[in-house]
């Protein structure tokens, strides 16, 4: 009998990474908040908590079949939405000429967003 969950598990497990990261932004809001770009109107933290809520709630879309693939396409929005913010914690992160580690992290960090937006589509089209 084959498992008619497996198709699914690609979408539990974006839905969990999403949780997973929409909590931290507000168990751990000072590290989002320096990813915050300055022009940006309003607080800093006020666009961290409105960040993580984001994630939570896609993650919420994803997780239910009768939203997934909104909410798949929302993933992938996000995604692209804050990419932003990372290119900005990367350069940040050179210009203070923190640890190689540090840094290559950080720029690790851009080059995974690709792969999550490919992700989230693909969680999208298989809704």
């Amino acid at each position: 009998m084959p498992d008619s969950s497996r198709p699914q598990r690609p979408a539990y497990w974006l839905a969990g990474f999403l949780a997973s990261a929409g909590l931290t932004h507000f168990v751990r809001p000072k590290q989002y908040d320096a990813l915050v770009p300055e022009k940006l109107p309003g607080s800093r933290r006020a666009w961290t908590y409105a960040s993580g809520a984001a994630e939570l709630g896609v993650a919420a879309a994803i997780a239910l079949p009768r939203t997934r693939r909104l909410g798949g396409l929302a993933a992938a929005l996000l995604f692209v939405g804050v990419f932003p913010g990372n290119v900005k914690m990367a350069l940040d992160f050179e210009r203070k000429k923190l640890s190689a580690p540090v840094r290559a992290a950080a720029w690790f960090r851009l080059t995974a967003q690709w792969p999550l937006v490919k992700w989230a589509l693909k969680v999208r089209d298989n809704a």
